[in-house]
């Protein structure tokens, strides 16, 4: 992968962090006085919700950051990727929860059902791109599999001659 590839998927990642921050600070205090007329329950549990999901993408940036590191250094093929590979996985998880949670939330209450019919599609998305990043683990181990068998080979080869 060219270094500019992996710079270009690491500023986007970097800014899409800045926004994050930006709507933690800024928007969910926003969006919880906005929401003053509704119960203190379903209110405190809308906002908790966005910002738990927004912190899982929080995190499943930085892990995919670290692997474009990773990448870029020539490490990538190594065991150490299989822990933010998971960390990704579980990130998405959270996501998926936190959608079906808001859906889930949101349904008896005055939203459209449009809104509700399109946040749970958001969730099927997010729990295809987790199952997605685990079958690219699988393809991972199998390219660490490989890298080895070659090594192995080359230090064979090495002997013989």
């Amino acid at each position: 992968m060219s270094l500019a590839l992996t710079r270009t998927a690491q500023s986007v990642l970097a800014l899409a962090l800045a926004g994050s921050l930006v709507v933690q600070a800024m928007i969910l205090p926003a969006i919880y006085r906005d929401l003053a007329d509704a119960p203190p329950l379903p209110r405190t549990a809308f906002v908790a919700l966005v910002g738990l999901g927004i912190l899982s993408l929080q995190v499943f940036a930085v892990c995919v950051w670290r692997l474009l590191s990773k990448v870029r250094q020539g490490t990538v093929f190594a065991e150490g990727a299989f822990r933010d590979v998971d960390v990704i996985t579980g990130s998405l998880v959270v996501v998926v929860a936190v959608l079906a949670a808001i859906a889930a939330l949101l349904a008896p209450g005055d939203a459209a059902p449009g809104v509700v019919g399109l946040i749970g599609g958001a969730a099927l998305v997010f729990a295809g791109f987790a199952l997605l990043v685990r079958v690219m683990k699988g393809l991972l181990r199998q390219a660490i599999a490989r890298e080895k068998e070659v090594v192995g080979l080359r230090t064979e080869l090495g002997e013989v001659i």
